[in-house]
């Protein structure tokens, strides 16, 4: 008895204690390898015969298809929804009417542009569970003391409800519908595109019911080959063998949607396109065959690189350019112009200004058109304003613009995230073992006597440039950590055997197999399990950038007595004859202030954890860095004559703009990082900040920076860390002037600059 009491006592306990283990985690949701949340299948709503019959649209300057201003369809005419007492459960029922799972926000005060027509419905309260808007409280249908200013907006899920079809109640308006289907695939038939990756020809095949169907081509035209091709992630289209696939079909005999398509050209996706002429199911494509699309991959995705595109893409410099991105196809939008690489003001960007961008850089049609400097700040000009694209301009250099417009600031620099093609990298690659899907133990699939085996990572050189490219792989981001022990994270038992060994990656590939490794031949002395490379994601990161004006206006000379160098001699912060140098004689330094912005979208913090700092005594502060920057003097062939390097000892928030309040500072052993919109800037007083230029001979140099060197810390762009000026030194005086960072002139002109192009060697 007393037994079972203990048994039952200790059941009671363990229960409450999963519980709250449970609930401990409960933010972090679904982990890879638990079963996602059962989805929703979709019923057809059974309306009342009362109940007033209407269509719904998104419609506007949108930014994706699944989001837009709010239309209704009622009584022979389109229009809008107004803003008061609209909810998110209103906004609910707009998104499951529409196919989509639920809603994500909503947005009022015609934030997608004003519409037209009369506003259907003012003061809605709905509860979220109307299986149509008509059925929701309201003034009445047409009843509202709105204006168009008022136009109500919302944004979806990205997914579909699991069975959604699309139910016409108004048989006589179809071509004004938005298409809504579950899914859209290209299906490859010919073998030989079976095999290819990606995939860029074969049937057009829309997910109806449940169903994957194919689409007559009776009324089918380039302009939808155009968006079914640019949603795929491929810039363009071109011919195909007929032939072949009206004998397919023939053998074959298809399943056609009812439906027709009716796109511009210029839409992101087949969703914001119209559906067109309706099909009889009893004569569903006489005398035509299923929708085939061929497209044409950009340069990066090409299955072999060049071969039959060199007439598609120009080979000279390119005048566009993505900066900041986590991946591939996404990023700031810059632009070289007059030599000088600069930004593209938001004001009016929207998604055919996007596409224009994505489709010249080889991508497809552009899935986010992104304002705010949502992928951080550029630096220089703002180049164009007010950009104004139809959506087939070749560049978007020939896009209208308004040249009047000015006093646009870096905060609203326009970006994309382009579509770009399924190459199928992801499923190469996992994280095992970790708290939540974006950090654990690297495992990769590879084949091993003819079959595929997941396995690890060595851990031997791990760092921040192959993280990056694994956390790009996955779609997780920016790497925030590498790490080179994961025994705190148990993967996969299976998978402990090492089977990549000597990575090494310049951080811009698309495959962690892209980056330089040993191949069948592995080396790992460590070996796998607790020792093999390891991972944390961040969907955000700083970026450093040095202001190089402030360098080029604080440049001087000064001769210093070695009496009053001692501590800056500890800190190996002299050239390397010092130590011969008598306590009453001088050097001669070249002084100068940095001035250091994070542009990013995180705070810049050191790596090394706060106990690992360490303290020197002499300077009486701690390093949390063992080198931020590094300085040199080169020849005007590239040849160092002269460094100088400075210890992060103090990074904290000097200043910041305007709206932004300070979080770091060193003193009384504060926490130490630089805060994005923030700058930390070394005075040209302190100790170390400067070059030892002593043993230098008069002439003309060239002066570089470099910010975070080792890549200890993880940034959004390294491209922009590297700072080159030129400098004349006299013997007497010494000038600096044509500083600017890595990056930011025509390539023609950085040539000119010896040194290093930038901070990190690109790949691709």
């Amino acid at each position: 008895m007393l037994a079972n009491q203990k048994l039952s006592c200790c059941t009671g306990i363990l229960l409450v204690v999963l519980k709250l283990v449970h609930t401990q985690y409960e933010y972090l949701e679904y982990p890879l390898g638990y079963p996602d949340p059962l989805q929703e299948q979709y019923t057809p709503p059974v309306l009342a015969p009362d109940t007033p019959r209407i269509q719904l649209r998104l419609a506007g300057h949108k930014r994706k298809h699944n989001e837009g201003r709010v239309e209704v369809y009622y009584n022979g005419t389109w229009g809008t929804v107004c803003d008061d007492d609209f909810s998110i459960h209103a906004a609910q029922v707009v998104c499951k009417e529409l196919g989509y799972q639920e809603a994500v926000s909503w947005v009022p005060s015609s934030k997608y542009g004003k519409g037209e027509g009369p506003i259907w419905f003012d003061n809605l309260q709905c509860t979220g569970k109307e299986r149509t808007l008509a059925l929701c409280p309201s003034n009445g249908i047409g009843v509202s003391d709105c204006k168009h200013t008022e136009d109500v907006g919302v944004v979806c899920s990205d997914r579909r409800i699991p069975g959604f079809r699309f139910v016409n109640t108004l048989p006589n308006h179809v071509e004004n519908l938005d298409i809504h289907v579950e899914d859209v695939r290209i299906r490859a038939i010919l073998s030989s595109y079976r095999k290819q990756i990606p995939v860029t020809e074969g049937y057009v095949e829309v997910k109806d019911g449940g169903k994957w169907k194919q689409i007559c081509n009776t009324k089918w035209n380039q302009f939808n080959s155009r968006v079914i091709c640019g949603m795929f992630g491929f810039p363009g289209e071109r011919k195909f063998n007929a032939r072949v696939y009206k004998m397919f079909a023939r053998r074959r005999k298809p399943t056609y949607w009812d439906f027709s398509v009716n796109c511009t050209g210029s839409e992101a996706h087949l969703s914001s396109c119209k559906l067109g002429q309706i099909l009889k199911s009893n004569d569903t494509c006489a005398g035509g065959m299923p929708v085939v699309v061929s497209c044409v991959p950009g340069r990066a995705f090409a299955p072999t690189p060049m071969t039959g595109y060199r007439k598609a893409f120009r080979q000279e410099q390119p005048l566009v350019r993505l900066r900041g991105g986590a991946i591939v196809g996404e990023g700031r939008v810059e632009l070289l112009k007059n030599g000088e690489w600069g930004t593209i003001c938001d004001d009016n960007w929207n998604l055919l200004s996007a596409t224009v961008v994505c489709r010249e850089l080889g991508f497809g049609s552009a899935k986010e058109a992104l304002s705010g400097g949502q992928l951080g700040q550029g630096m220089g000009p703002v180049h164009m304003n007010e950009v104004q694209c139809s959506g087939f301009e070749k560049s978007i250099t020939e896009c209208p613009l308004n040249k009047e417009a000015l006093g646009c600031s870096h905060e609203e620099d326009a970006a994309v995230r382009c579509n770009i093609p399924a190459m199928g990298f992801e499923q190469r690659l996992r994280l095992r073992g970790g708290r939540n899907p974006f950090e654990g133990r690297v495992e990769v699939l590879v084949e091993t006597n003819g079959s595929l085996v997941w396995g690890t990572v060595c851990s031997e050189g791990w760092g921040t440039m192959e993280a990056m490219v694994v956390c790009r792989q996955l779609g997780l981001g920016f790497a925030s950590s590498a790490f080179q022990e994961t025994w705190h994270w148990p993967g996969e038992v299976s998978a402990d055997n090492v089977v990549m060994s000597g990575v090494r990656c310049s951080g811009t590939e698309m495959s962690l197999s892209h980056c330089l490794h040993h191949g069948a031949h592995l080396s790992c002395p460590r070996g796998g399990g607790s020792s093999a490379a390891g991972v944390s994601c961040s969907e955000t990161a700083p970026d450093l950038v040095l202001n190089p004006q402030v360098v080029e206006q604080t440049t001087y000379m000064e001769d210093r007595p070695m009496f009053m160098l001692q501590c800056a001699y500890e800190e190996n912060c002299l050239g390397s004859t010092s130590d011969q140098t008598p306590v009453n004689s001088f050097r001669r330094l070249l002084r100068f202030s940095s001035q250091i912005h994070n542009n990013g979208q995180s705070d810049f913090k050191p790596k090394a954890a706060k106990h690992l700092w360490v303290w020197h005594d002499c300077h009486r502060h701690y390093h949390s860095m063992e080198v931020f920057t590094t300085y040199d003097l080169l020849t005007l062939n590239g040849t160092r004559v002269a460094e100088g390097h400075k210890a992060s000892f103090c990074l904290e928030d000097s200043e910041c703009d305007e709206g932004i309040e300070k979080k770091y500072e060193c003193a009384n052993f504060g926490e130490q990082g630089i805060t994005v919109g923030c700058w930390d800037t070394y005075r040209h007083d302190i100790d170390c900040q400067w070059v030892d230029i002593t043993d230098v001979k008069p002439g003309d140099y060239i002066f570089q920076i470099v910010i975070n060197p080792n890549y200890e810390v993880p940034e959004s762009d390294y491209t922009n860390n590297v700072t080159k000026c030129r400098c004349r030194y006299d013997g007497h005086r010494v000038w600096m002037y044509s500083c600017h960072n890595g990056g930011s002139l025509s390539s023609e002109t950085e040539m000119t600059f010896p040194g290093l192009l930038n901070n990190q060697v690109t790949h691709w």
